[in-house]
């Protein structure tokens, strides 16, 4: 087997491994609030620091062009550890809220070294087929991303505290694995200085200023999505007065099944290119935010369960085909940079989507929700102009 053939299942688990600290706090969310007494709206709070950490991180990695003067893999690691270390930081009994958004700040900074750059390493090593290549590699932070809420599930009798624990054991094991197998890529083409033109250079291209924009509309609905997904189940089963059912592997459940789009979608891309899939999946999730307030006057909790499985694929397969999108027309030279600066503007939005809903709420309507599709409404304009 080829090295390459080995890269890209090294990269998926520790992409997996390591990306479970995005979410880490959203899986212990309600210990969080009893024990370091909350609000009920730290939940948009806690999950915005850690997009406010992800965006401060990737700026100044793409300022610096971090990963594309320096080693991926070693750059990988150091944000893996880092990472690992402050996620630990939310177990300290002395938290207040202004401690844990410090905390999960951190945390999405050192984030700002592991996911951007795991798919650097693999643009590094796939010219061919690195839409399912991407695919595969975004399939392992949709992975990550909900682990805590199974984690929550399955250690529901033990210390919430041992979820923290366990994200930032994986995340080292992540970020060790990849300086220990993953060498620099063969497609690698290292920026000799820092460049301080960099950011304008990065959208002077017109195909991959489309891409960007298509990717910034999906970002408006996808961590919207996943951070309000447990709101969205307990809103159904209090209005239809149901009760026991285990929303936390409810949620896993929803956000993980993207793994399965992500990974059909790269696949699929391979036969009719990744700008349609990626036109596809933005339709039929926009049309998922408007259909939500309809469908949550059914009174079937299988009915509802399985639109919300569809709405968690489509709201994510298009993520690994914008990224391949950038990818693809960046200039060799600045590819990591180019990927990291789009994280950076698509996470920048994902807080605005966030906080908007989080203010909503208090109007306790389903119908708040409608206002996610206008991410898809636009994201479909821009890719009309590739």
């Amino acid at each position: 087997m080829s090295i390459s053939k080995k890269v890209l299942p090294v990269i998926i688990i520790s992409q997996f491994f390591c990306t479970s600290l995005w979410f880490a706090g959203n899986g212990v969310m309600d210990n969080l609030v009893s024990d370091f007494q909350l609000n009920e709206n730290a939940l948009g709070h806690l999950t915005s620091s850690v997009q406010f950490g992800f965006i401060f991180g990737t700026l100044l990695f793409a300022f610096f062009t971090i990963v594309d003067r320096f080693s991926p893999s070693k750059v990988f690691l150091a944000s893996a550890f880092l990472g690992a270390l402050v996620n630990l930081g939310v177990i300290w009994e002395g938290n207040t809220l202004s401690t844990l958004l410090i905390f999960r700040f951190l945390t999405g900074f050192f984030l700002a070294g592991i996911y951007p750059v795991g798919m650097k390493i693999a643009a590094d090593y796939y010219d061919k087929g690195l839409g399912k290549s991407l695919g595969f590699l975004v399939g392992a932070l949709v992975l990550g991303t909900a682990l805590p809420h199974l984690l929550k599930d399955v250690t529901s009798e033990i210390p919430w505290k041992y979820v923290s624990i366990s994200t930032s054991i994986l995340a080292i094991t992540g970020g060790v694995i990849v300086y220990l197998f993953v060498p620099n890529g063969p497609y690698r083409k290292p920026s000799q200085k820092f460049d301080i033109k960099v950011f304008s250079k990065v959208f002077q291209n017109r195909s991959l200023r489309s891409a960007a924009f298509g990717y910034f509309g999906h970002m408006w609905e996808l961590y919207a999505f996943w951070t309000f997904t447990p709101i969205i189940l307990s809103s159904y089963f209090n209005f239809h007065h149901q009760e026991d059912f285990n929303i936390s592997l409810l949620s896993f459940l929803i956000i993980a099944v993207g793994f399965i789009s992500c990974s059909f979608g790269g696949i699929l891309s391979q036969k009719i290119g990744e700008k349609k899939v990626a036109t596809i999946s933005l339709l039929l999730s926009g049309v998922c935010c408007l259909a939500l307030p309809f469908v949550f006057t059914v009174n079937s909790n299988l009915f509802f369960i399985v639109f919300l499985l569809f709405w968690g694929m489509m709201v994510i397969a298009d993520s690994p085909m914008f990224s391949t999108l950038v990818a693809k027309n960046a200039n060799p030279e600045i590819k990591g940079t180019a990927l990291t600066l789009v994280n950076s503007i698509g996470f920048a939005i994902t807080i605005v989507s966030i906080q908007l809903l989080t203010l909503l709420l208090a109007y306790n309507s389903i119908y708040i929700y409608m206002i996610l599709a206008m991410g898809p409404i636009l994201g479909l304009l821009a890719l009309r102009n590739m």
